[in-house]
């Protein structure tokens, strides 16, 4: 591909003008551009940079920026331009010099003809971007961050893509006709639910906030919905995102409190649905996760549960799950469920979320996320690691350029995570609730022994992977369900073990220290069995076993179970 240029220009009519009469390609020809401030940044792409700067320059929300850069090549044409502006949007979005102003109107994530070898392209473009000091840091840590990963400014696959598009259409229909509905999300681990959830926020917020008068590519994904009539369905929209996990929550809520349009006291706990109807939806991440009435990890939160029941209901009935406080804080919800990432006896119960499921299909209101946006292994990989936990027999374990290891030796899976750690960042060692927490009240004792390996647990509970030491550290499943990594190393610890006679995976209670995590409900008259907990304990593998983008590494402490599942996958560990 020919040489990339970057011009760039006062933003002014003046200097606009002289621009577009020096080069007819400026009023007839694929460009990407951007318009900035040195703060506040705005990107965009069209076929007509002339008439395309003139309707910013008359934008109000566009007075104040001061400079526009625009990249031109001879062999750039509309889909190079769509997908080198969605590249731009998600990475100035994450970076941290400029604020992003651009609506959530649809980026998209279409193929096209040499797609790759224009992408190759791009690198050398965003080098120039670098080096002009309009990014700030290299592609690989802004792909590795957070503010990326959680970015409302994703460039979504058909799946999601459609699946959004219904949820709009659903949503806006019973909002017109002051109906209330629960709409479902139902998908595997790395679908992109958490995303759906958090680009549906920015989207709607985006609608409800349009000028009619700013002219929009009418190319963009959901450019229907910014039509009249959709903003005045919304009006001024009441909208919360709930995300039960503590360390989660907090990323997403750094994460708003840098996009213009929203703010991070929109992303909420549970125990922050304390009125009725006091939102007009309320998205859910990870629904599976709310809780049901059972003991909670501290007195503050048990004396919450009652204090919101009686403020959403009028009576502390134990048959109150926070699920109930969502539907009675909101007009409207939107659930994102996987009932097989349920870890612990207090979530709420699977026949629950089964009803829910169930009530959605019939109500035609339950929608499928399928295709694998995590794992590079894809779908096989996800079915496989299911598999492996229950040991059933797992077919191939070829997943292409997915690095699949089983060790033997922990010390080797250990040096072998720190490597990749160096090479390409965001590689860490996980483990099940298999070893005492000793590290928590004393804070130079060592939790975790394995080969004479002595190592302790996360630190830090909130955003553990990006903290200082964590990758010498071990995380648990409270403080990596949710998050991605480059690679797992996953340590199955012997709360798992294998029974020769039944020849089949079972649970030592006597390994497993979460003390919630097998608790009893008196409350609810509910005593928990081996069998039972075993459910939830596989699930928190099954977890940990689909964290890694590139690569899972995994370590069996118990030598029967070790045996087994190597003779399961055909081969000798490393």
């Amino acid at each position: 591909m020919t040489d990339s240029s970057i011009e760039r220009v006062p933003f002014n009519k003046g200097a606009i003008k002289i621009w577009a009469e020096a080069d007819s390609r400026r009023g007839n020809w694929p460009v990407v551009y951007t318009i900035d401030n040195g703060t506040t940044i705005y990107i965009g792409e069209t076929t007509n940079a002339t008439v395309r700067m003139q309707q910013h320059l008359d934008s109000p929300a566009k007075q104040g920026l001061s400079h526009v850069r625009v990249i031109i090549n001879d062999e750039f044409n509309k889909s190079v331009c769509l997908d080198l502006e969605s590249h731009l949007i998600r990475y100035l979005a994450a970076d941290v010099k400029y604020t992003v102003i651009n609506g959530n109107h649809g980026i998209s994530d279409a193929d096209y003809f040499e797609r790759d070898r224009y992408r190759k392209d791009f690198d050398a473009i965003f080098a120039k971007l670098l080096e002009e000091g309009v990014l700030t840091r290299t592609i690989p840590d802004i792909v590795n961050s957070n503010l990326f990963k959680y970015s409302p400014y994703k460039a979504l696959n058909t799946d999601q893509a459609v699946a959004v598009e219904e949820i709009l259409e659903h949503l806006f229909r019973s909002w017109a006709e002051s109906s209330q509905q629960s709409l479902v999300v139902q998908g595997d681990p790395g679908t992109g639910k958490t995303i759906v959830a958090i680009y549906l926020v920015k989207l709607l917020m985006d609608i409800a906030q349009s000028d009619p008068e700013d002219a929009l590519e009418s190319d963009s994904l959901f450019a229907d919905f910014f039509q009249p009539g959709y903003r005045e369905v919304l009006g001024t929209p009441k909208i919360g995102l709930v995300i039960p996990q503590q360390s989660l929550r907090k990323t997403v809520q750094k994460v708003f409190s840098r996009t213009p349009g929203l703010d991070k006291t929109m992303v909420m706990s549970p125990f922050d649905l304390n009125s009725r109807d006091a939102f007009d939806l309320l998205i859910v991440d990870e629904a599976h996760r709310l809780g049901q009435r059972s003991n909670q990890p501290s007195a503050a939160q048990n004396k919450k549960f009652t204090e919101n029941n009686l403020a959403l209901f009028g009576d502390d009935d134990s048959r109150w799950t926070q699920l109930d406080w969502v539907q009675a804080a909101s007009r409207h919800q939107l659930l994102l469920v996987d009932e097989a990432q349920s870890v612990k006896p207090g979530d709420l119960p699977l026949v629950a979320v089964q009803g829910l499921l169930r009530e959605a299909r019939s109500a035609n209101a339950l929608f499928h996320l399928t295709s694998q946006m995590r794992v590079a292994g894809g779908n096989d990989y996800i079915d496989f690691a299911r598999k492996l936990i229950n040991l059933e027999p797992t077919g191939s374990t070829d997943f292409g350029e997915y690095d699949f290891r089983f060790f033997d030796d922990f010390g080797k899976m250990r040096e072998a995570i720190l490597a990749k750690d160096a090479e390409v960042g965001l590689s860490r060692l996980v483990a099940g609730y298999a070893w005492p927490w000793a590290s928590r009240n004393d804070k130079s004792a060592m939790d975790i022994e394995i080969d004479g390996i002595q190592m302790q647990w996360n630190q830090v509970p909130v955003d553990w992977i990006n903290s200082a030491n964590s990758v010498n550290e071990v995380g648990s499943i409270h403080t990596v369900q949710g998050y991605d990594l480059n690679y797992a190393g996953v340590i199955i610890g012997s709360d798992l073990g294998y029974d020769e006679a039944t020849g089949k995976v079972v649970f030592n209670r006597d390994n497993y220290f979460d003390s919630k995590g097998k608790e009893n409900n008196p409350r609810l008259g509910v005593t928990y069995s081996d069998e039972d907990l075993l459910e939830f304990v596989k699930n928190i593998y099954r977890v940990l076993l689909t964290r890694g983008i590139r690569g899972t590494y995994v370590h069996v402490v118990d030598a029967q179970l070790r045996e087994k599942l190597v003779a399961l996958l055909g081969g000798q560990p490393r």
